[in-house]
């Protein structure tokens, strides 16, 4: 048994939902092929983290016509207050300071964009969601692939996307190494509720062991990301919850008031990837399976979504052409535009969570006298916040918030 798609995507996490969604929305002919039970990834306990959508994701989000079933969910980043632990000198980002009345983005629960972006690929015809199953292989040739699936299915595509994840059986199987690094880190998510309002201001501090970010969300709520030393994490998160809240409240202040950890804790390694190359014959990497950042700027799901506005911009302008979709210059230009990006990003991760992690008295001063500093020249500070809203740079035409 056979089916003919234009492009083929392994795995249907946010990624590649958000992928065969825009796609699909555009004309092509997609499969997605997930390891996973829908109904599995579509319960409630299933993923407890938060993304922070940029303002740039959120046009991409809006551009293919899903962000008005998100956006009664979504709470604006009207201000970001980074600080380095107790230390009077602090990093404040205002979204007043670009003069659009833009926010910054805005923090989504991943509940939330699993299931409209799950409801809008059941929603299109020329979209073939198949789950749970799994790509067993691929075979490609100079005019396309055929993918063994794990029922004995094979799916003939021009292209294929790995959307399958940082252990990507695909990337693997393609030959294409990784730049890998564990940290000793592990994250713990959780989600509070608080006396006071946030009024929409996201606030990081910097503590010894890693970043502990506090994230608006709908209502009197934030999202907790909470960088941990590895050993001591899970003993954290096994605590009572009167032992835990205790733990909690002490990292989170007293600014909003009484804190209320409600619902479960999860916990997540952290790991650091760079795939030394993101296109092989026939074949793309996108989202995890290409990079893996740390979480200390909120920019890893940002990070993936321009990969699918540069990928489905290329693959579209090629099909309207009557170009093969999966031929190797298509697969050259995404590699070029999108590895910079990435590149960047992880440096800068990596970098930031090295430096603000170091308790030598020297290096904290010298890091709070840099964070007053970008703190008192609006001009780098604009370009900064331009930078973290996803919109500086040669950005895709879904990050401009136009249609492909």
């Amino acid at each position: 048994m056979s089916d003919d798609v234009e492009l083929l995507i392994a795995g249907g996490g946010l990624t590649g939902l958000l992928l065969g969604v825009a796609c699909a929305g555009a004309g092509l002919a997609v499969a997605i092929v997930d390891r996973q039970d829908p109904a599995a990834l579509l319960a409630d306990d299933f993923d407890g983290r938060s993304s922070a959508i940029g303002y740039g994701s959120h046009k991409v989000l809006k551009a293919i016509g899903i962000w008005p079933e998100i956006a009664s969910d979504a709470e604006p980043i009207l201000e970001i207050r980074v600080a380095d632990g107790d230390s009077p000198l602090f990093l404040h980002y205002d979204h007043r300071e670009l003069g659009t009345g833009a926010p910054l983005g805005y923090i989504v629960e991943n509940r939330i964009l699993r299931r409209v972006l799950t409801d809008r690929a059941r929603s299109i015809p020329n979209l073939l969601f198949l789950a749970p199953l799994a790509v067993g292989s691929v075979s490609a040739t100079a005019f396309g692939t055929t993918a063994a699936l794990s029922d004995g299915r094979q799916i003939r595509a021009r292209l294929v996307a790995a959307a399958d994840g940082r252990e990507s059986p695909l990337r693997c199987a393609a030959g294409i190494r990784a730049i890998t690094s564990r940290y000793p880190q592990t994250g713990i998510v959780t989600t509070v509720r608080h006396q006071r309002p946030h009024h929409g201001i996201a606030v990081e501090h910097f503590l010894r062991a890693g970043p502990f970010a506090i994230l608006p969300m709908t209502g009197n709520r934030s999202s907790i990301v909470w960088t941990e030393r590895a050993e001591l994490a899970p003993r954290l998160v096994a605590l009572s919850d009167a032992a835990f809240a205790t733990e909690l409240a002490a990292r989170f202040g007293d600014f909003l008031g009484a804190v209320e950890p409600t619902g479960p804790r999860w916990t997540y390694s952290l790991t650091l990837l760079l795939a030394e190359s993101y296109a092989a014959p026939r074949l793309a990497l996108v989202g995890e399976a290409a990079h893996t950042i740390h979480p200390i700027a909120g920019q890893g799901l940002n990070l993936g979504i321009r990969d699918v506005a540069a990928l489905a911009e290329l693959v579209i302008d090629a099909r309207r052409l009557g170009l093969d979709i999966g031929d190797e210059s298509v697969l050259v230009c995404y590699q070029q535009w999108r590895r910079f990006d990435a590149l960047a990003l992880v440096a800068v991760t990596d970098g930031l969570n090295k430096l603000f992690s170091n308790s030598l008295p020297l290096v904290q001063l010298a890091r709070d006298i840099g964070l007053a500093a970008v703190n008192r020249l609006p001009p780098l500070k604009r370009l900064l916040m331009r930078d973290a809203m996803g919109i500086a740079g040669d950005v895709p035409r879904l990050v401009r918030g136009e249609p492909l």
